[in-house]
């Protein structure tokens, strides 16, 4: 079965940000990290989302050493609960598509041991190389098709220029028939003689 993923125009991208937003509040509603899954790219070729490609063969899914990352029901899903923050996913991403954050839990805004009224070392305390951030835990972020939700991406779905367009497995077989069938059309139509020379 051939993975479904998201693809973007260029020529269509305002590079608004709106794709960005609605992913991240997307996630945040299902209660998994509030980071974008997807990232406007600038460039002198273009503008356009860079996401998943939801690789048949992925190789952040061949690396990933805890099986946080697998190709489940024709995409590739990341287990953010199984993550343990590795990186190893994030340099194998051949289109770069995937990147580390955490969300601290609320109310934990200072390092653990941190004095709580002021920034100067008190006795006791943690050296402040030691600290760091209660329940805060970097996890890879990547493109998920927004599978938790019945609406499919939400990106796709708030793209003012409809930019994005989700492309099924079933679509990419159909367009490669067609393909085949418009080759075989413009061979035929070619003169004998130069149909022999390619």
């Amino acid at each position: 079965m051939l993975t479904s993923f998201v693809i973007a125009n260029p020529q269509r991208c305002l590079g608004c940000f709106t794709c960005m937003a609605a992913c991240s509040v997307g996630h945040q509603q299902q209660g998994l990290q509030a980071r974008p899954r997807l990232q406007i790219t600038y460039s002198q070729a273009g503008t356009m989302p860079v996401q998943c490609h939801q690789c048949e063969d992925a190789p952040c899914a061949l690396v990933c050493p805890v099986r946080a990352i697998e190709i489940e029901e024709g995409m590739v899903r990341l287990n953010e609960v199984n993550c343990i923050g590795c990186k190893m996913c994030v340099l194998a991403c051949p289109f770069g598509a995937i990147t580390m954050d955490g969300t601290a839990p609320a109310n934990s805004g200072r390092p653990l041991g941190a004095p709580a009224g002021d920034n100067e070392y008190r006795d006791g305390a943690p050296h402040p190389l030691l600290a760091w951030l209660a329940g805060q835990k970097a996890v890879a972020i990547k493109c998920d098709l927004c599978y938790t939700g019945a609406d499919g991406p939400a990106c796709v779905r708030h793209c003012p220029t409809e930019a994005l367009q989700l492309v099924s497995g079933d679509q990419v077989e159909r367009s490669v028939k067609l393909k085949r069938i418009d080759a075989v059309a413009s061979a035929a139509s070619l003169p004998g003689e130069q149909r022999a020379a390619s």
